[in-house]
């Protein structure tokens, strides 16, 4: 089997333990994964803060910084069809997917690059006539980020990217579910010349890796992705060292389409929305709000569709949905579509495992109209299962939609203007499509409110989330400070 290693302090090292990772379309072991535990977690802490403190890293202007990420960029690009084929190795993610998103990683960390020498402070026009007061923007320090295993290189990369920009030093936990991409990414910032201690990569388990990191004293932030229970543990674990934290934590999207809408793009965008990386996507378009009038005909181009998805191994490009990255995760959809099933929503295609290896589970449409309550339209399945609910009205889809405690992504669908900008201003969501779904870019900041998180990745605000503000008060008078206890 294949074999890793834990990046810490500039060097490749051994973990307490190890354990097998397992093949998803396989379920069969194929590598042996270093465990951290807490003396390797402080290990990696302890070199950030030193890294930070001291050595060459807080010695380089942010100019500098930047160049070091170009070169990052440069070999992350490079190495993209190594990284594209571990990470389907390791997750299950069909590999036409894991290609083109890793090239596209490049430029998050190009774009960060650029932003590097542009993070400002700024001069306040004070009302004191002999004093300049200015501030500036300075690194929070430590940071540990922490990722899921899906989309890991992406979602690692709008962590790094602005964090590294900013002039912070980085502890990453990467999942114990896929972490291959990450460790051998470690190999890449080691190649790019960044100062031993600056970047550390770890992965091992929740309560003997991850909450070890998120409760470390030297810890000053703490930029997390996963599930909304996680993220509580995350957030008690912060109490201990009261590091600021930045949560994105999923969502049960609404995907709305009106009776107005081209239906094919709609249906094509559906599609991706749901079933793209077999549904294991944070702003997956889990919840397909119809309009009455064109539900019949939306659904029957759904099914289609999804009828005629090829369902096939990870590493084959003509391969549309691959496996599901854990058994576990396949046996909680199944369960949650059972129930919804007996609660009354209508199985519309999908809903049957297929026989054979590997942890596959069919692209599957349920019609919950009757029952919008559902189990599968309340919670996030984080898998290829769409959920329809239909709706008469404007208000009533704008209630559907925003009745849920997540707020992270949305899509409305319409040709009329005036409803969409009503529906943007209506919808509770961090981010809204309109006439498209999942597009993303460097420059735009991505995140969501309530059981979402809080926070931004991507664009400049992100960058500012790993900055800290000094306030800078310089006299300007020659005048000696009058004695303030002596009365005039």
């Amino acid at each position: 089997m294949d074999r890793f290693q834990l990046y810490i302090d500039g060097q490749f090292r051994d973990g307490a333990a190890t354990f097998q990772s397992l093949d998803p379309a396989t379920g069969t072991p194929w590598a042996e994964m270093p465990e951290a535990r807490e003396a390797e977690v402080n290990a990696a802490v302890t070199a950030a803060h030193r890294a930070f403190r001291s050595g060459p890293w807080p010695k380089l202007t942010a100019t500098a910084r930047g160049k070091l990420l170009m070169k990052l960029a440069d070999l992350v690009q490079a190495a993209a069809p190594r990284l594209a084929a571990l990470e389907t190795r390791d997750t299950g993610k069909i590999i036409r997917e894991t290609s083109a998103q890793i090239a596209y990683v490049a430029d998050y960390f190009r774009y960060y690059a650029g932003l590097a020498d542009k993070i400002e402070g700024a001069h306040l026009p004070i009302d004191k006539p002999d004093m300049e007061v200015w501030t500036r923007r300075e690194p929070v320090g430590v940071v540990a980020a922490i990722v899921p295993w899906n989309s890991q290189l992406f979602l690692s990369a709008v962590k790094i990217g602005p964090a590294l920009a900013a002039g912070c030093t980085v502890v990453l936990k990467a999942s114990e579910d896929g972490p291959a991409p990450m460790l051998e990414f470690a190999r890449l910032v080691h190649e790019a010349g960044f100062p031993a201690g600056v970047f550390n990569v770890i992965t091992g388990f929740g309560p003997t890796c991850g909450a070890v990191l998120t409760r470390h004293p030297l810890v000053d932030h703490i930029a997390f992705t996963g599930g909304p229970e996680t993220a509580r543990a995350v957030v008690r674990g912060s109490a201990e060292n009261l590091a600021s934290t930045s949560l994105e934590l999923g969502g049960k999207s609404p995907f709305i389409v009106f009776d107005d809408a081209d239906l094919d793009s709609a249906a094509n965008a559906q599609v991706s929305g749901i079933f793209a990386a077999t549904g294991q996507s944070c702003v997956a378009g889990s919840r397909l709000l119809v309009q009455s009038s064109v539900k019949d005909a939306f659904l029957a181009k759904l099914k289609a569709k999804a009828e005629a998805i090829r369902i096939a191994a990870p590493d084959e490009m003509t391969t549309e949905v691959g496996p599901l990255c854990t058994l576990r995760q396949r046996d909680r959809i199944e369960r949650l579509v059972a129930e919804s099933l007996t609660a009354g929503a209508r199985l519309v295609t999908g809903g049957q495992t297929p026989e054979g290896a590997g942890f596959y589970y069919p692209p599957t449409i349920l019609d919950c109209s009757s029952v919008p309550d559902a189990a599968s339209v309340t919670q996030e399945l984080f898998g290829p299962v769409l959920s329809v609910v239909a709706f008469e009205t404007e208000d009533e889809a704008l209630e559907i939609a925003n009745a849920t405690q997540y707020g992270l992504a949305s899509g409305v669908f319409t040709a009329s203007l005036t409803r969409a900008h009503r529906m943007i201003r209506g919808l509770r969501a961090g981010v809204v499509w309109v006439n498209t779904y999942r597009a993303v870019s460097p420059i735009a900041p991505f995140g969501g409110s309530g059981l979402s998180g809080h926070g931004r990745e991507g664009g400049l605000a992100a960058a500012l989330d790993y900055t800290t503000v000094k306030t800078v008060w310089l006299r300007t008078s020659d005048a000696p400070i009058p004695d303030p206890f002596v009365m005039r």
